[in-house]
């Protein structure tokens, strides 16, 4: 037998042993800290996923519920029974603040100058105000969160 085999393995060895384990432990934290960060986009992802989902839930939610303020408003304006029309003008008010609570704005129309932006001309009218006005509206148009969901049908100027 060798002299090297009787005692073990050699300095040289054992530090070049030493060595590929301190690489060995360097890139497997490395690889840790890697794993933690996927991890971490991983989960932000997520969280922005589930946010954008819950908006466009939301949303549809609200734009399927513009039809009950559409009809809402008709009733208030055509009940003859003044107690009946308050009592349904005061849910509506209810109805309405909860829904601007969570992000809906009617988008103001008459008097304003047209933008495609915000309505949708159906009709045009000579009239003494400024080419481009929005005269009268069919059915309001409304913002969720800074996003138009539903334009304004208007008439304007020509």
């Amino acid at each position: 037998m060798t002299k090297s085999r009787k005692k073990g393995k050699t300095k040289k060895e054992l530090q070049e042993e030493i060595k590929n384990l301190r690489e060995n432990l360097t890139e497997c934290k490395d690889q840790l800290l890697r794993n933690q960060a996927e991890f971490e986009n991983y989960r932000k992802q997520l969280d922005r996923e589930k946010e954008q989902f819950m908006k466009t839930a939301n949303e549809n939610l609200i734009k399927d519920l513009l039809e009950i303020i559409d009809t809402m408003e008709i009733a208030i304006n055509n009940i003859k029974d003044k107690e009946t029309a308050e009592g349904v003008g005061n849910i509506y008010k209810k109805f309405m603040k909860i829904l601007e609570y969570h992000g809906l704005k009617k988008i103001d129309a008459i008097g304003k100058k047209f933008d495609p932006y915000y309505h949708e001309a159906f009709m045009q009218e000579k009239s003494n105000k400024p080419e481009g006005t929005v005269l009268e509206e069919f059915q309001p148009g409304y913002m969720l969160n800074f996003k138009v969901i539903r334009h304004s049908k208007v008439k304007i100027s020509k």
